[in-house]
This record gives structure tokens, sequence and C-alpha cells, in this order.
């Protein structure tokens, strides 16, 4: 419907009026608070957001273990990385190749800090997909079943190695596809991931030991789709 000119009138002043008040200021400096600094940033490490006990199939042992050494173990080495960085830009003699390789390992460690919060933050559910987002997997894989069957072969091929299967959505493409990852650093540009699992045997190895495929069935079995909704 086409606004009328009176209404028109209406929302430039009420716009006007936001801004004088100085609550547009007030907004301004909220956003700006969510954005950390580039150097002097710390990050804090995310608890498990389920009770380690719960889950089907994957022992309390494995899931402490896996968040304690390895995702913590990542946001410390990060966090180190980070202050290495600024005492090698603060280095005159510091030269660039041996900088790059500081910044090589932080995007390293970034992607696991990030990957595996994705990761955790997607268990403790009943694996029981919602019907509105199975329509919209349906429709871009043809079927469920055809995403899911894609999803596990990935993560087979990658047993015994090193790597991440992803359903994320590209927005560039417009797509919503599912992707192989060979380590922390691969992921696509533009992607928003809306399902990770971690294929790296520290996931996996304390339970199952090379038996991938059982991990991956106890992966399915734990997935919260709810958590999985809010982020597509």
């Amino acid at each position: 419907m086409t606004p009328t000119r009176r209404e028109f009138l209406n929302t430039t002043a009420a716009v006007s009026l936001l801004a004088t008040s100085g609550l547009a200021t007030k907004v301004q400096a909220a956003e700006d608070k969510n954005v950390n600094t580039a150097f002097d940033y710390q990050h804090a490490p995310i608890p498990l957001p389920f009770d380690t006990k719960s889950l089907k199939g994957i022992s309390e042992k494995l899931i402490q273990s896996h968040w304690e050494n390895n995702y913590v173990g990542a946001v410390k080495a990060l966090n180190l990385t980070r202050g290495r960085l600024t005492q090698a830009l603060n280095d005159t003699n510091s030269e660039p190749y041996l900088y790059n390789g500081l910044k090589r390992e932080q995007l390293i460690r970034t992607g696991s800090v990030v990957l595996h919060e994705l990761y955790f933050g997607i268990l403790g559910g009943d694996g029981k997909a919602g019907a509105d987002l199975r329509k919209k997997i349906a429709e871009a894989f043809g079927s469920f079943e055809m995403w899911e069957a894609e999803f596990r072969k990935i993560g087979q091929g990658l047993g015994g190695g090193s790597g991440w299967v992803v359903l994320g959505y590209n927005h560039t493409l417009k797509v919503l596809e599912n992707y192989w990852m060979a380590d922390h650093s691969t992921s696509p540009p533009r992607t928003t991931p809306i399902l990770v699992m971690d294929m790296y045997e520290h996931a996996y190895q304390m339970d199952y030991g090379a038996a991938a495929a059982k991990y991956i069935e106890a992966f399915f079995a734990n997935i919260n789709w709810e958590a999985a909704a809010q982020r597509f």
C-alpha cells in the first residue's frame, strides 16, 4: 500500500525525534560495543550448552576431553598468538614472512575456536528435525534423506583423518549445500553454517576407535535441530 502524505510526514517526524532525543546515538554506541579490537581482543571459552552426561552414544569423558583439551586449548593458543602478533608488529626487526607465519596460525586457531563452538552448540538434542527445517532442506536437496546421505558420506570419507562437514547457506550463490572442509581454515566465504560435524579423530576415537561411522550415527542422534533452525 502506498503511504499517504500524512503518514510520510508522521514517519519523518518520528525519525527526527529519534535523532534529536539522543536515542540514535545510544543505539549506535550499543552496536559499537559489539565490535572487538583487532589487536587487544582475548577470547573466553564458552561453556558446553548441555549436560555432558545427557548425550547418547558420546561419553561424558570424551565430550569433556574434547571441550577442555581441543576447544579450550585452541582458545588459549589463539589468545597467545594474538599477543605475539602485537609484539611482532611493534618490532621493527621482525621479518614479514615470520609475521605471516603468526597470521597463518591465527587463521587456523580462529577456525578451530569458531567451528568447535558451532559444533558443541548443536549437540544435546533428540536428533529429530522440525517440519519447517526438514522442508527447507528437502527443497534444496530433493529430499531430506538425500541431504542426510550426502552429509554422512562426506563424514565417512573424512574418517581416520581430519576435517569438518558443514551444512551451510551460501549468500552469494543463494544455495543451501554440504561442504567438505579439510581443516580449520578452508571454510567457504559468505556462508552461514547451519550444522557442523567435527571429523577430527579426537571427536570420536576415545569411544569408537577408528569406527567413524558409529560416531556419525551418534552425532545424528544428538543433534539439537532447534538450535540449527535458529541459525538458518
